[in-house]
């Protein structure tokens, strides 16, 4: 038993769950809790009051954080599930596996902690509470990118959960699969997995948490897809719904809107959205970052756009998402840029257009290769020289494609005389 115990047992009644909270530290608490817990009596009353210690003894041990003490309540509650219906142990299971990823820095010791509990469930034929376990073991093992180890468990279990029929966990189950396949950059089978969540859920009631995480994903694929309109009605279905629940993930789905507005051209809506009463909700880092990305691709300056990649690194290089999507509008606004500079120049000194466009040089001479390897501009690099030739476009006489038009005509024509001819002869 852990160290906070003590030999001598308290009985397992209300009086003494009420006699924890009103301890004067939590400390004095979890060691009145403990010793509830110790008594051998499994009557229905007894089991009942040792739930409510349990529940309460989650609770400070989390405010605690001590997790490694919830991590071995788990295993010392074991004997226990024993006694209570196996419902009521998978909702305690799931409860203190909640609580120890409410403890920061734990995603090591939760991962352990749920390969422990598949083997205790497997050993003990609890096969509902080891899915639930499983796909909790798979999302954690996504969290720290262990994608190998994430799929093997997930393609077991998803054929096991289908052949069950249990839509509810199907869903969590296709949607992590599709956010792991989006982590292997293989959109089809991301996309596959999305479809596959959609129509377990048509058949269920969903909680509107999992309909907005379904939103989510469907936003990020589309977005994905560069197709950022319907992304931006995924991610305000998704928003709408975290933010009635005043979930985190709203701030996720905000963030997200915003960059759409950005991505097709819509920057100036960037600051309405903010202002809005759902918006100003949300105010911080995230939303800021974005403002300042959206200010930068309205007054086309690169140099703002860098500064507010180097001020919100947090907020928009450590997003994947958003970091995909921003270095593509990055070498847009790049591009954009040096041909409006190159412009007026049929031969002009790379250093010179790197001062005028405040960037290094190396890094500007790379770009203008990539652009006329991709024919944006028609020109060539005289690296010796340090200089940029722009050549004239040569314009077709628009005289040549009808001279030939007419010809092609004529042939035409001449054949069909000639097919005429032929048969007036025979």
């Amino acid at each position: 038993m852990s160290s906070s115990m003590q030999s001598s047992y308290l009985p397992a009644t209300t009086e003494s769950v009420a006699k924890a909270q009103e301890a004067k530290d939590a400390s004095e608490s979890i060691s009145i809790l403990y010793r509830v817990l110790e008594d051998p009596s499994s009557s229905a009353d007894a089991l009942r009051v040792k739930e409510l210690a349990i529940t309460n003894l989650t609770n400070y041990l989390t405010k605690e954080n001590r997790a490694e003490d919830l991590r071995n309540l788990l295993t010392q509650l074991r004997p226990f599930f024993a006694l209570i219906p196996k419902a009521k142990t998978a909702k305690i299971v799931r409860g203190i596996i909640d609580a120890v990823a409410k403890v920061p820095g734990t995603s090591q010791l939760q991962i352990s902690l749920c390969k422990e509990m598949v083997e205790w469930t497997r050993a003990e034929k609890r096969t509902f509470l080891r899915q639930r376990v499983e796909a909790r073991l798979a999302a954690l093992l996504l969290e720290n990118q262990e994608y190998t180890e994430a799929l093997t468990l997930l393609s077991g279990l998803i054929k096991e959960v289908r052949r069950l029929d249990d839509k509810l966990l199907l869903v969590d189950i296709d949607l992590l699969e599709s956010k792991l396949h989006f982590s292997l950059r293989n959109l089809p089978k991301a996309k596959a997995s999305l479809t596959a969540a959609r129509t377990a859920a048509n058949a269920i009631y969903v909680p509107p948490s999992q309909q907005g995480t379904i939103d989510l994903q469907s936003g990020i694929l589309h977005a994905e897809e560069k197709d950022y309109k319907t992304a931006y009605s995924y991610f305000f279905e998704a928003f709408e719904a975290f933010s009635s629940l005043e979930d985190p993930k709203a701030i996720f789905s905000l963030k997200y809107m915003l960059l759409c507005k950005i991505m097709v051209n819509q920057a100036d809506d960037v600051a309405g959205i903010i202002s809005s009463k759902a918006g100003l909700k949300y105010l911080g880092p995230d939303v800021d970052a974005m403002k300042a990305v959206a200010d930068a691709y309205s007054k086309r300056s690169l140099k703002y756009f860098e500064t507010a990649l180097r001020d919100y690194k947090a907020q928009l290089e450590e997003d994947p998402i958003v970091h995909r999507h921003l270095s593509s509008l990055y070498d847009t606004l790049l591009e954009q840029n040096l041909c409006r500079l190159i412009e007026p120049y049929s031969r002009v000194e790379i250093a010179h257009i790197a001062e005028m466009i405040e960037l290094p040089m190396n890094h500007v001479e790379k770009k203008l290769s990539q652009m006329i390897l991709d024919k944006k501009f028609a020109g060539t690099l005289d690296q010796g020289a340090g200089c940029l030739i722009i050549f004239e476009d040569s314009k077709t006489e628009e005289i040549f494609p009808a001279t030939l038009e007419t010809i092609t005509n004529v042939g035409k024509v001449v054949d069909s005389l000639y097919m005429r001819s032929a048969k007036i002869m025979a």
